[in-house]
C-alpha cells in the first residue's frame, strides 16, 4: 500500500509540479496541498487521468483556524476504485474568500458544498443552489466556526400568544444554575454537622 502511495506521489508531483505546493504521506494516506486558483484543473486531472482514475468524491471537510491569515482549510477526499487508493486535496482560504464549486465535475459535491457553506460560511462560486442544508432558514451564524457561541445566537420556542414557533435572542436563566459541585455526575459531598447532647439536655 505504501509503495503505491509513493508511486502516486511521484506521478502527481511530476504531472502537476507547478501546481502542488506540498505533498505528504502520513498514516497510509497521501495529502497534496494546492492553491485555490488551481482547484478545478487539478481535480479534473485526478478524475480524467488514465493512470489515477479518482472518479469518486468521498467528502468535502472544512477546518477553522481563526488565528491564521488563511483561516479556513478545505479538504477534498477522492477514491480510485480501479487502483483501490485514496487521496486528500487541501486548499487554504481567507475569511471572505470565494472558491469555485466542483459540482460540474462531481455532481455529488452539491450537498457537500452546501454543508460546508452552512457550517463554516464558505461560499462556492457557480454552485447551482447554495443555501443552508442542516440549519433552519432563519438561523444566524455558522456553528462550526470557532467563534460561534455554544448557546448560539437565537433560540426557538412556541409562543402561546402568537400561536406559532418564533425566534428570539438566547436568554439563559440563572435561577437554577447555582450548583455546589463541579459535575452533575459526581454528586454532592454534603457535610453533616453532628451535635452532641449531654444528659442535662445541653448541646455541646
Amino acid at each position: 500500500m505504501l509503495e503505491n502511495l509513493k508511486n502516486l506521489e511521484k506521478v502527481i508531483n511530476s504531472e502537476l509540479s507547478s501546481k502542488v505546493q506540498n505533498s505528504l504521506i502520513e498514516n497510509n494516506e497521501l495529502l497534496i496541498e494546492i492553491k485555490e486558483s488551481e482547484l478545478i484543473e487539478v481535480i479534473q486531472f485526478l478524475k480524467s487521468n488514465d493512470k489515477l482514475k479518482f472518479r469518486q468524491l468521498i467528502d468535502i471537510a472544512g477546518v477553522d483556524y481563526p488565528d491564521q491569515e488563511k483561516r479556513f482549510q478545505l479538504v477534498y477526499l477522492f477514491l480510485s476504485h480501479e487502483n483501490n487508493i485514496r487521496i486528500k486535496l487541501s486548499v487554504y482560504l481567507e475569511t471572505n474568500q470565494i472558491i469555485n464549486s466542483i459540482t460540474k465535475i462531481f455532481p455529488s459535491a452539491n450537498w457537500m458544498e452546501r454543508e460546508v457553506f452552512d457550517m463554516y460560511g464558505i461560499k462556492f462560486k457557480n454552485h447551482p443552489d447554495l443555501r443552508r442544508i442542516l440549519t433552519d432558514y432563519g438561523f444566524k451564524g455558522h456553528p462550526l466556526r470557532k467563534d460561534f457561541p455554544l448557546t448560539g445566537f437565537n433560540e426557538v420556542r412556541y409562543s402561546e400568544k402568537e400561536k406559532k414557533v418564533i425566534y428570539e435572542p438566547v436568554k439563559l436563566e440563572q435561577n437554577y444554575r447555582n450548583f455546589d459541585f463541579e459535575s452533575p455526575w459526581e454528586g454532592t459531598n454534603y457535610s453533616k454537622k453532628i451535635t452532641n447532647i449531654d444528659t442535662d439536655g445541653k448541646k455541646n
